[in-house]
């Protein structure tokens, strides 16, 4: 199998200035603590294992995984936003089973952990690191799409998602999902440019 390029930034970066770049091993650690504080401080219920288990092993999930990867906003040499890619498509249940099966696992490249910290929100971070998953899932082979649920009831996250996405199912509308606000989205797989 071909392993996917993972672009390489400069080693030069101004003082204060953001890199957006694939995840290093240095950066597990940074990442982690975005993902963490995310789902404490943000969506109020913490760490859970069931749905969190990439979290404690961000390096075998996405940096040893040639299918998957971690992109990373940093700044001075912290890391203050997260973007995952996997291989896994949305699990049902609780996801609807329509979805599964027009997401499957292996062939669809899920976007997920897409986190910024607050105070480095709205410099077009998080546009970023999508922009440069999405460029890496078009280059890995035997993706056919690019699927993400969120929560819309995170104050920005339905607004952000309908900018680059098309909806493909409002679980709200149905029911579905234990009644919590999530809305399944498609980005179209971009074109690889020789």
């Amino acid at each position: 199998m071909r392993e996917p390029k993972r672009h390489q930034a400069p080693t030069r970066r101004e003082p204060g200035a953001y890199e957006v770049r694939h995840a290093r091993p240095e950066d597990v650690r940074g990442a982690r603590s975005v993902m963490l504080d995310t789902f404490y401080r943000e969506f109020d219920y913490g760490y859970v294992p069931e749905w969190h288990s990439d979290v404690v092993d961000i390096r075998g999930t996405y940096l040893d995984d040639p299918r998957h990867t971690l992109v990373v906003a940093v700044r001075d040499g912290e890391v203050v936003g997260t973007c995952a890619v996997h291989s896994r498509g949305p699990a049902h249940p609780p996801h609807p089973l329509r979805l599964a099966e027009r997401y499957p696992s292996g062939r669809t490249a899920q976007l997920l952990r897409v986190y910024v910290r607050p105070a480095h929100r709205r410099h077009g971070l998080a546009r970023a690191m999508v922009r440069e998953a999405c460029a890496f899932a078009a280059g890995v082979p035997g993706y056919e799409s690019i699927y993400l649920h969120t929560n819309v009831d995170i104050p920005g996250a339905e607004a952000f998602w309908r900018s680059l996405a098309t909806e493909v199912c409002d679980a709200r509308a149905s029911g579905e999902h234990g009644g919590f606000g999530t809305v399944h989205f498609e980005i179209p797989m971009p074109s690889l440019v020789p």
